[in-house]
């Protein structure tokens, strides 16, 4: 089964997966959002969910055009996208990786291509700390803010643990439980991925900064694309320089200082729901991300569904906002 804690997206089963067969899922995209780790906060955004779905419904198909295979099944209007559904192994990282005998499951490693460093990219931060250094990245020198790079980054993240860590290729693909081919074909397809939503985006203006890539490897040994590729919850674009998704979030909460140390606090062992809550948006920022999201995703898909401001216009008006 796909994981769906803190997640902006609810699960419906409609054929649970057994050990010989992929099950079949729905995922309902939602307007909620999530930063930090924190799970879903305070606020929704309206419109978010489908022009989201939208967008992951028309990059699932894109990509099949390329050859790159997913799970996707089906769209379902408005906000819904049908896929085979995938056991989900054990969150313990210390726990014995899946293998072909647990039939078809979740991939628990995100390969992240980076081909550019924008503001907010973590390599920043992780550089700033001494937690990475440049030649960890293959890089001379510490990169610039918004640096282009010559050839793409490759990171392998965790990803069911409350917060998910880097970890080198080895540990990536202990923890993955696929052989060297099936590692090796993972990384393509994602690189492959990369090169077509990067192209994508540049013939639209956009800046398709980095992305993480998500599997399931089938109960017959065949490694499929899966969630959400591409869209701004999965991935950093850029237009004219202004974030097109939830890094301008986390930049509001950051700025205004209400950001929420999750990682501090799982490390001093305090318990979820004593986490202290984070406040709301202001309310004239809402409206404005409405406006980001279902510009960004008529401009993708080619779709002009809403009356919305243009990207140039709806980015404009969230650089206005968050220079304030």
């Amino acid at each position: 089964m796909m994981p769906v804690l803190h997640s902006t997206k609810n699960l419906t089963t409609l054929t649970p997966p057994s050990s010989e067969h992929e099950g079949v899922g729905v995922f309902e995209y939602t307007d909620h959002y999530t930063v930090f780790h924190y799970g879903r906060m305070p606020d929704s955004i309206p419109g978010k969910g489908e022009a989201t779905c939208r967008m992951a419904a028309f990059n699932l198909q894109l990509l099949e055009k390329a050859g790159i295979a997913t799970h996707f099944r089906r769209f379902i209007a408005p906000n819904q996208i049908e896929f085979d559904l995938a056991h989900l192994p054990n969150p313990d990282p210390n726990a014995d990786a899946p293998t072909r005998l647990d039939g078809g499951y979740l991939v628990p490693v995100q390969v992240i291509i980076r081909t550019e460093l924008p503001q907010g990219s973590s390599v920043h931060q992780r550089l700033s700390t001494g937690r990475l250094t440049p030649a960890d990245l293959g890089l001379p020198e510490v990169p610039a803010v918004g640096e282009t790079l010559d050839s793409p980054i490759i990171e392998y993240a965790t990803m069911l643990e409350d917060v998910n860590r880097f970890v080198p290729e080895r540990e990536a693909q202990r923890i993955s439980g696929l052989n060297d081919d099936q590692f090796q074909q993972m990384r393509h397809t994602a690189l492959s991925a990369t090169e077509v939503l990067g192209a994508h985006a540049r013939s639209l203006g956009l800046r398709y900064c980095d992305s993480k890539a998500e599997f399931i490897l089938t109960s017959d040994q065949r490694l499929l694309l899966a969630d959400s590729p591409g869209t701004p919850d999965e991935a950093r674009l850029t237009f004219n320089g202004v974030h097109c998704g939830k890094q301008v979030l986390r930049n509001w909460y950051v700025t205004s200082g209400h950001e929420v140390p999750v990682s501090q606090l799982i490390a001093q062992g305090v318990p979820r729901e004593q986490w202290p809550p984070p406040p709301s948006l202001p309310p004239e920022f809402i409206p404005i991300m409405s406006d980001l999201y279902r510009s960004l995703s008529q401009t993708w898909t080619g779709e002009h569904r809403w009356a919305v401001p243009d990207l140039a216009t709806a980015t404009q008006a969230v650089a206005d906002t968050i220079s304030r």
